[in-house]
């Protein structure tokens, strides 16, 4: 059975569009060199991949360069080859004259070569050295000015890191008064309780308890005030 006919169109499956780019790039390039080996043939063969990658071949008896500079002039693309090198050359002139006119302004200003100047050049120099002065010289106020912006806004903040300090160390000084206060405040109620009898003692918890405590006070005596108390009360009458 022989291979059946694909349908020429592109490869959606990314994995199988690499596949067949690799091993169909492979059968061209093999077949470009039976082509010039076989025909004698010069041949030049680039191929760009999907992804940017560059495969080109030369056949070994010529250069890309040269089949390329062949291909322009069979095509007719002699006057567009020779415009672009004559652009190139007016290019190259431009920046070397140019690069000239640079060194000869610094040796200029840096006062090397005074030699070829006339007067009207002295002025126009001395009128661009005052503008350039200028300018540095408001790029100079101008870094001050800033510096000075921030050395205040430091200036401030450490004051206020200051007033900070200061009531922190206020609010403590007030804490220990309040302290000292307070230690001298327990001492007057303790003279106050050693007027009291019951203090530094413990608490009679019931009547009987309070008759037991010894009390600086005399205790009062019963005085008959009736006749026949007073009479039994004598020694006379214990003898009868």
């Amino acid at each position: 059975m022989g291979r059946g006919k694909i349908e020429i169109r592109r490869i959606e499956n990314k994995t199988t569009r690499q596949v067949t780019f690799a091993k169909r790039r492979a059968g061209l390039l093999k077949k470009t060199h039976e082509l010039a080996v076989l025909c004698d043939a010069q041949i030049g063969l680039i191929i760009f991949s999907s992804s940017g990658k560059i495969f080109d071949y030369c056949s070994q008896s010529s250069s890309m360069q040269e089949i390329i500079r062949k291909y322009h002039s069979h095509k007719g693309n002699q006057t567009v080859e020779h415009n672009e090198q004559e652009q190139l050359q007016n290019e190259l002139r431009r920046i070397r004259r140019e690069t000239c006119n640079l060194q000869l302004s610094v040796q200029q200003y840096t006062a090397n070569d005074l030699n070829n100047m006339r007067l009207e050049d002295f002025d126009q120099m001395e009128q661009q050295l005052e503008c350039s002065i200028n300018k540095v010289r408001a790029r100079k106020f101008e870094l001050m000015q800033q510096q000075m912006d921030n050395l205040r806004r430091k200036e401030k903040m450490l004051q206020d890191e200051n007033n900070q300090i200061y009531h922190l160390i206020k609010q403590q000084h007030m804490a220990m008064g309040h302290q000292q206060a307070g230690v001298s405040k327990p001492e007057e109620a303790q003279h106050v309780l050693e007027q009291f009898p019951f203090y530094g003692e413990e608490q009679p918890s019931s009547v009987l308890q309070l008759a037991t405590l010894p009390t600086p006070f005399q205790p009062y005596r019963l005085q008959p005030t009736q006749p026949n108390l007073q009479d039994f009360l004598q020694p006379s009458n214990y003898g009868e």
